[in-house]
Order: structure tokens, then sequence, then C-alpha cells
């Protein structure tokens, strides 16, 4: 098994968070630091991450939290701003979040420790829908609303087709759903800016059709087996 998805499947980050592990030379394999291509045999070969000993999970934990702004989707942050962990209870084990909600954004956020899900719901190629609720500073005309569903540039490169539906609007701004597939940084909030708009309020409100419904700001839940049993399969 390749060391990133190893490290996942421990529960120990995401792939790409132990990509940067593997990076910066914490990561090794029998004692010896590894690169990003190694391969680890399961059962025989003895992988430590900071010099602790990991073994794969056994069982999975899936919960979800309505995440509130102020908060970063990280398990440990650099600058010292509060982190979507500090609002789990104590009691449960050591989760990742899958994917990110920038800083200001709400909603939708799925927390575990299985890696392959984690890779499921977040590679492009997967093309997982997320829909968010967004609310502009300005108002969206109708041409804006052909750009944003057949796609802007952003950074360059050119966003795939989405679906937005306009909720209201008037005077002082827009209110929207927007699903979109690909999950590039801050996405939203750049695909307006490239109308000429900016985004007052973003929070996720669904990816596929798990809901954040009936979770007030800052709760979290665990998944019912019949939830997670979707997400596998989408």
């Amino acid at each position: 098994m390749r060391i990133n998805k190893y490290l996942a499947t421990c529960g120990i980050a995401s792939r790409r968070a132990a990509d940067k592990l593997i990076e910066d030379g914490v990561v090794k394999i029998n004692g010896r630091v590894c690169n990003a291509g190694d391969d680890v045999n399961v059962g025989e070969d003895s992988v430590s991450v900071n010099g602790r000993i990991v073994n794969l999970v056994k069982k999975y934990d899936y919960y979800i939290m309505n995440k509130p702004k102020g908060y970063v989707c990280t398990v440990k942050d650099d600058k010292g701003r509060k982190t979507v962990m500090d609002l789990l209870p104590q009691n449960i084990k050591r989760l990742f979040p899958v994917g990110r909600l920038d800083y200001d954004t709400e909603g939708l956020l799925i927390l575990t420790n299985d890696g392959d899900l984690t890779f499921k719901l977040t590679h492009p190629k997967n093309e997982v829908p997320k829909t968010y609720l967004v609310k502009t500073e300005k108002p969206v005309s109708d041409e804006d609303l052909v750009k944003l569903r057949s796609g802007v540039y952003i950074d360059g490169v050119k966003t795939k087709k989405c679906n937005v539906r306009l909720i209201e609007t008037n005077k002082t701004g827009s209110k929207l759903h927007i699903t979109i597939t690909e999950g590039r940084n801050r996405q939203v909030r750049k695909m307006f800016e490239a109308v000429n708009n900016s985004v007052d309020f973003l929070k996720r409100i669904k990816i596929g059709d798990l809901t954040v419904s009936g979770l007030d700001r800052g709760q979290v839940r665990q998944l019912s087996v019949y939830e997670v049993d979707y997400l596998l399969n989408l």
C-alpha cells in the first residue's frame, strides 16, 4: 500500500496532509525516513510518525458538523486560530476534516478517520456535488448567471459547468444556491469575483443529498449507517 494511503487509512491525516508529513521527513518505514512513492508491506513493515508507531484503523468513525465561521478546517493551526477540532466532544476519537471550508465559511463538514472516503469526496475526478447558499454584495444579473453556469476563469483556469439557482434578488444583493463538483481553493468566492461581485455570506448546505438539517451552528453528530453507506456509494 502506498505510504500516503496507509497513513490516511490509519486515521493520521488525509492523503494530501500525509504527503506534507512525508515531505517534512517525519514519517519512517522500518526506521528509515521514507519518500512519497514508497510502499508499505501491511502487517510486516513498521511505520512511525514523529517517532510514534501507527497502525491501521480497525473501525472507522464518521461525523457531520455544522461549522460556524471563525474556525479553520485543520487538525492544528500554526497561527493559533481556533480549529474545527475544538468543537468536537472530548470523547470522540481522533478524526480529520474532509476537505476545507475557509475561515469565514459556514456549513456542512464531514470528519472521519476513513482515508478512502476522504479521497473519494475530495478528489476532483469523482465530481462529488457540493451545494452552497450564497449571499452577494450586489445583485446578480441574468448575464452573470449565464457566465457562472457555463464557467468562469479563476487563477487562469476555467471552472466546470455548474448549477446556479437564483432564490431572490433586490437592490442590496442576491441569494443563490450554487452546486459545484470541483472544490478548488475558495472557488465559490472567486467565481463571483470573476463576475465583479463579492460574497457576503457563504454556507455549504449539501454534499450530494446529505444536509446539515437539524444541526445548529457548531453542533456535531455521528452519521447514521445509511448516511455512511450513501457517501461510500456516491
